[in-house]
């Protein structure tokens, strides 16, 4: 893979795998934390939350404030915040000195800090990949990805078992650490400079207004956004039919391990994979995540879960890939990190309320008939992107053959 021959791709790639580790391993070891302060299950659903509303509230920020300063700067004090109250959490643990609320509040702040480094790692991406290689280089990426997504919550459970979750979540601490030294020794080339200054709020207008001339990304966006909707069906459902009819938490981390398999398929096809219209294939890949709800619907076994959750994984990743090397193809690099923000914040703006709506709605009409208006929603999601002009227009140029990287 030739982009692995670019010495500033190898060491962001580093960065991003180590850190994705770290992060695949807080759910769990934070859901077991609270269990060993004898929490309930809906504090462990609220410090869960506390943990995503603040990456939602500060992603606008962070897009404007790395388009403004540097990026790789915006990363690494994420990364340093993230090593603090990780670290924090982990010592509280291991000390016996935690509480419930404490784990909370750190947690929140975490939060916060992931909410300036996801539009900086975008935006910083193209500057130090040429691009012909934008596609290849998410590929890689997504690869990496996967196997932290596979590799994480196996991380954390033998950590749990052998020495408790705060040896977990101090170990995800270091992976920041590990994270801001890499970061550290990227080349970055020089920024251009401003034709004219401007205030805080003049980059957040015009941060949205280029957000919302570009028809296909704000389309996009909210098909992203109601299909992170639509998946809380899946996250909080899946369980009560794995505990009730497939064997309970094992069987549910067996579909979820083929998730995380289907990941890791789908960023190595990533890495081949091209179109001229690149978001209508995104746009069909996201149509397999209805396999899995209409699985669940009909009470298929363990194994068949397994496949439709297998496609899911690379329909996540593929589609996901795709998507992201053409938003940084297609978009000014000056202001890609604040439309960045913007795509971030669409797409999961919504998602806490994806996980607080199914329930309550397979209280009134049953969890099959939940799931058969998951399955409904995501064709229609898909249908609604393929009908799109915006979305069939869109189209990447041949790129030209790509000289060979410097080392």
């Amino acid at each position: 893979m030739g982009v692995l021959r670019l010495r500033d791709f190898r060491l962001l790639l580093g960065a991003q795998a180590v850190s994705v580790l770290g992060d695949r391993m807080v759910a769990i070891a934070l859901a077991f934390a609270v269990i060993e302060l004898g929490g309930s299950a809906s504090e462990i659903g609220i410090v869960l939350a506390v943990r995503t509303l603040p990456m939602i509230g500060t992603l606008l920020i962070g897009g404007v404030v790395a388009d403004r300063v540097s990026r790789r700067a915006v990363m690494v004090a994420a990364d340093l915040t993230r090593l603090l109250t990780q670290g924090a959490i982990g010592v509280l643990l291991v000390t016996g000195a935690a509480e419930v609320w404490m784990l909370a509040l750190l947690s929140g702040f975490t939060g916060a800090a992931t909410g300036f480094f996801n539009p900086a790692s975008t935006g910083l991406l193209p500057s130090i990949v040429p691009p012909e290689r934008l596609q290849e280089a998410n590929g890689v990426r997504a690869t990496a990805l996967s196997g932290g997504e596979i590799a994480g919550p196996a991380v954390a459970g033998v950590l749990i078992a052998a020495f408790g979750p705060g040896w977990a979540l101090t170990l995800d601490a270091l992976t920041f650490a590990a994270s801001a030294l890499l970061l550290l020794r990227l080349r970055v080339p020089e920024r251009e400079a401003r034709a004219a200054p401007s205030t805080f709020l003049a980059d957040l207008r015009e941060g949205w207004g280029m957000f919302r001339s570009l028809t296909w990304v704000w389309t996009f966006v909210l098909a992203a956004s109601a299909s992170n909707l639509v998946w809380g069906a899946w996250t909080t459902l899946g369980p009560v039919i794995a505990e009730r009819d497939l064997g309970g938490a094992a069987a549910w981390g067996t579909v979820l391990g083929a998730m995380g398999i289907g990941a890791l398929v789908g960023g190595l096809l990533a890495v081949r994979v091209r179109s001229r219209r690149p978001l209508v294939l995104a746009s069909l890949i996201y149509a397999l995540f209805a396999l899995p709800f209409a699985f669940l619907a009909v009470g298929a076994p363990v194994g068949l879960l397994a496949i439709g959750s297998l496609f899911a994984g690379i329909a996540m990743m593929l589609g996901n890939s795709v998507w992201e090397a053409t938003l940084m193809r297609h978009v000014p690099r000056a202001a890609l990190s604040r439309v960045s923000a913007y795509d971030w914040f669409g797409s999961i703006a919504f998602q806490p309320l994806g996980l607080v709506i199914w329930g309550p709605i397979a209280a009134l009409i049953g969890i099959s008939a939940s799931l058969w208006v998951a399955f409904a929603c995501v064709l229609v999601t898909t249908a609604f992107l393929i009908a799109s002009p915006a979305i069939r227009e869109l189209r990447d140029e041949a790129p030209p053959p790509a000289a060979q990287p410097a080392v």
